[in-house]
């Protein structure tokens, strides 16, 4: 069964992006995939990560957007940190300019969706 982590603190430190779930999820063992999806309806982005079994889905949800933002403009690598574990999410950056681009007045990812990104990300 895939594993959802929602990212809800993040934090820049020493150059580097820290994202950080609520649940001290162990993340051990986790590879990053390099890819992302969308999740409009829950108006986040979508890290993709694996194991040796399935595929783990780290969420970033909006309220995390304006840190994601500062940080890619920046060019400072983003890692997922839990309990002593920290985690490159490698091509994050490539993969978000890239569905950014793609959702840019896209009507097939919701208006609503649409405009917190271009707000977010395009202001």
């Amino acid at each position: 069964m895939r594993e959802k982590l929602t990212i809800q603190e993040t934090e820049i430190m020493n150059e580097e992006l820290i994202l950080k779930t609520s649940s001290g999820a162990d993340v051990a063992g986790l590879t990053p995939k390099g890819q992302m999806l969308v999740d409009s309806d829950g108006a986040s982005f979508i890290y993709i990560m694996e194991n040796e079994d399935d595929y783990t889905y780290i969420s970033l949800p909006e309220a995390v957007w304006p840190k994601l933002k500062a940080a890619m403009a920046d060019k400072i690598p983003a890692f997922l940190s839990e309990r002593d574990n920290k985690i490159e999410l490698e091509g994050i950056y490539e993969e978000l300019a890239y569905l950014i681009d793609n959702i840019q007045g896209n009507s097939n990812y919701g208006e609503e969706f649409v405009s917190r990104v271009e707000q977010v990300f395009l202001s």
